[in-house]
């Protein structure tokens, strides 16, 4: 059997959906998978130089990978009340971060486009990994953060304030929920074998649905700075309808974000059909 290369992050919602795929608890046709378990913006970074074959990555990035990925209808991360949120220790309001430092974890991530995308005079931007922006916010070395993942449920407890909703901006704006990343696979492996990827990939997160303590031990080797109850809340908040298909209306939300992306000059243009290997 082919072994392909399998880019998700050690997050609940990641190891939750994949942990079927990748101990053989669902079977994919022809292929085996050596996970990379990395931070998101490590994964959209070894995506954008090609070197995955499957990969988790942000909606974000794929605005720059198009021509090369496309995108597996399974085991994304859409929905509503998931965003993004803008917090800070020192500023109350959005309109007082213009001309300010405002940390976002990472170049290529939806948060930063997101931001961008809100008001694109908010361009003093510090990138940094996702687990240290509510620190850099603390000890001044940011004026504001762009916080994801976990973060969202424990940031009151760092005496932070959260500015803005940027998925719920984004809901309000669009009428879409917010695509903040999904799976995607290299073209070159062609599409019998994307949609052989696909299929495994949906069976994974419908195992997980049926077996829900399944991956405990699994989520928690990966998750052990996090109690139980933030883990069940961060899968609960990512993993859901659209993580089994996208559907109409998440290929909606994504449409949509590319296109205002590529609109405002965030993305280069393309022609390539992204949900059609």
């Amino acid at each position: 059997m082919l072994p392909l290369t399998l880019g998700y992050s050690p997050c609940p919602n990641d190891t939750f959906i994949f942990h079927a795929l990748v101990h053989g608890l669902v079977q994919c046709r022809d292929f085996t998978f050596r996970e990379r378990l990395e931070d998101v913006e490590t994964l959209n970074r070894l995506a954008l130089n090609g070197s995955l074959d499957v990969s988790k990555v942000s909606s974000h990035l794929l605005g720059f990978i198009r021509e090369d990925y496309c995108l597996l209808r399974s085991g994304g991360a859409l929905g509503r009340g998931c965003g993004p949120l803008v917090v800070s220790a020192r500023h109350g309001a959005m309109a007082d971060l213009r001309g300010k430092r405002i940390a976002v974890p990472g170049r290529y991530t939806t948060a930063h486009l997101l931001l961008r995308l809100f008001d694109a005079a908010l361009d003093s931007i510090v990138f940094l990994p996702f687990h240290e922006i509510m620190g850099a916010v603390l000890r001044g070395e940011a004026d504001a953060g762009v916080i994801i993942h976990e973060s969202r449920f424990t940031y009151e407890g760092y005496g932070l304030n959260s500015l803005l909703d940027l998925g719920e901006w984004w809901e309000k704006e669009t009428g879409h929920p917010i695509p903040l990343g999904g799976i995607a696979a290299r073209r070159a492996l062609g599409r019998s074998a994307i949609a052989s990827i696909d299929h495994a990939l949906r069976a994974s997160v419908e195992y997980a649905f049926s077996h829900p303590d399944a991956g405990s031990s699994y989520i928690r080797t990966h998750s052990q700075e996090l109690s139980d109850e933030v883990c069940a809340a961060h899968i609960g908040l990512y993993v859901n309808d659209f993580s089994v298909d996208l559907g109409a209306e998440g290929e909606g939300a994504i449409t949509t974000l590319l296109a205002r992306a590529e609109a405002a000059g965030f993305v280069p243009p393309s022609q390539r059909n992204l949900f059609s290997p």
